[in-house]
């Protein structure tokens, strides 16, 4: 049975978890399906994601099996090797990091639980819309041992330092509320799924080639210098305007009609 399946609809490309009766806990074949379903949408019209998961939960983690797995074995042979993402991660990191490299915005609808691998998973999203009540946790302490799926990379973006440590050291759940208050969350909907699907309707509904130029801005914003981001401003807005997309925006605009892009 598949771990992950991916659909599309109005421009949208829908990634859901399928591992439901295991609360969309990863195990190797969901790794190989999400890595799967962030390749096939990178390479499709979309122009905009949304990563859910099925059942009573976003995702409970790493199946515990798997790390066991590991054991009697040296864990630098399945660690250290960079054999995804052009030679920048291994599998468990390509997990959320396939997501965060994506061209185009990706919203993850996030309930029940997102623990571990799952929040590394949401972290790789531009955007995150939790259920009230949703619980999170970067849980790797709890079974001696670090993040280690992107997380130390995408994690420290959003949160204090303190934070990142608190939650870290101890492996202990938040709630929404407090995920929201400490800035791991964009919002909670009673319906984050249906608050998802709203969110990229509207973003794929603007211009397809400005919206990719933005996402690849914001990047160079949050890690570049001044002088460099002034030089990306300049440089993807005369890649924009007077191209079609933007011609397009013009006309909808003045006519008051929605936009077709080709």
């Amino acid at each position: 049975m598949a771990r992950v399946t991916v659909t599309y609809d109005n421009h949208i490309a829908f990634v859901r978890l399928t591992r439901a009766d295991k609360m969309n806990a990863v195990d190797q074949e969901m790794i190989d399906g999400i890595i799967a379903a962030g390749t096939e949408v990178a390479a499709s019209d979309a122009r905009a994601v949304v990563v859910s998961g099925e059942g009573k939960a976003f995702c409970a983690g790493i199946d515990i099996t798997g790390l066991s797995g590991m054991m009697g074995k040296d864990p630098a042979d399945a660690l250290m090797p960079r054999s995804h993402g052009d030679g920048t991660t291994n599998q468990w990191q390509e997990v959320a990091m396939i997501w965060s490299r994506m061209d185009i915005p990706v919203i993850a609808a996030i309930h029940g639980v997102c623990f571990g691998a799952g929040i590394q998973l949401a972290l790789g999203a531009d955007i995150r819309i939790a259920a009230p009540g949703t619980r999170f946790a970067v849980m790797e302490m709890k079974w001696g041992i670090v993040p280690d799926m992107g997380g130390m990379v995408l994690l420290p973006k959003l949160v204090r330092s303190d934070v990142l440590r608190r939650m870290t050291y101890t492996a202990e759940q938040i709630d929404a509320d407090q995920a929201l208050a400490w800035g791991l969350l964009t919002e909670i909907a009673d319906d984050p799924m249906a608050a998802a699907t709203e969110l990229a309707t509207t973003i794929a509904g603007k211009s397809p080639s400005a919206i990719r130029a933005a996402k690849r801005l914001i990047a160079i914003a949050e890690s570049e210098s001044d002088a460099e981001v002034l030089l990306a401003e300049s440089r993807l807005q005369a890649e924009l305007i007077g191209k079609p997309h933007q011609m397009e925006v013009i006309a909808a605009e003045m006519g008051k009609r929605p936009a077709v892009f080709k």
